[in-house]
């Protein structure tokens, strides 16, 4: 019976430590983010600053609301989302098409801290700001959202309509 308990016990400790590192793993990736290849998505690819040709504002609001939620983009354009969290409650903007947007946010529900490493997307503490810099190199029409668990559920979502050929 002591071995069952000494067993067990080591298992909980290795799986804590292995938690830890992969978090810590995580966390480092977020911080070096700028640094990772660029991946091209059905909604764009992330985007150099120098080529940025404007600059959209939006705020994200604890009514569980992005303003605006409606962004128009010309196709080809790089645009700078400047997103502030006006709240006093975590938010994040996510880009996406509906259905990765879904699949993220059951995945959130089941793992709330998540922490975000990709260029599509940005989380943001209350009172602060973060930016994502996207090509927008495909037409389309795609969304926006804080994955959050509740705030998706709650209607925080937006659309971008990327406008082919009009450069």
């Amino acid at each position: 019976m002591m071995t069952k308990k000494i067993l067990i016990s080591l298992l909980v400790c290795f799986s804590l430590g292995a938690t830890t590192l992969a978090v810590r793993a995580h966390q480092q990736s977020h911080k070096n983010h700028d640094a990772m290849p660029k991946e091209q998505k059905e909604w764009g690819i992330g985007g150099d600053a120098k080529a940025v040709t404007r600059t959209i504002e939006v705020t994200m609001l604890d009514t569980m609301r992005f303003m605006p939620a409606q962004i128009t983009v010309k196709q080809g354009e790089t645009v700078r989302l400047r997103v502030k969290n006006v709240g006093k409650v975590m938010h994040e903007l996510v880009i996406g098409t509906k259905q990765e947007l879904d699949v993220h946010a059951e995945m959130m529900k089941k793992h709330p801290n998540m922490e975000h490493d990709e260029p599509y997307m940005a989380h943001v503490s209350p009172g602060k700001s973060a930016e994502i810099i996207w090509n927008f190199n495909r037409a389309g029409d795609f969304d926006f959202a804080c994955l959050l668990p509740g705030h998706y559920e709650a209607g925080m979502v937006g659309k971008i309509t990327v406008i082919a050929g009009a450069k």
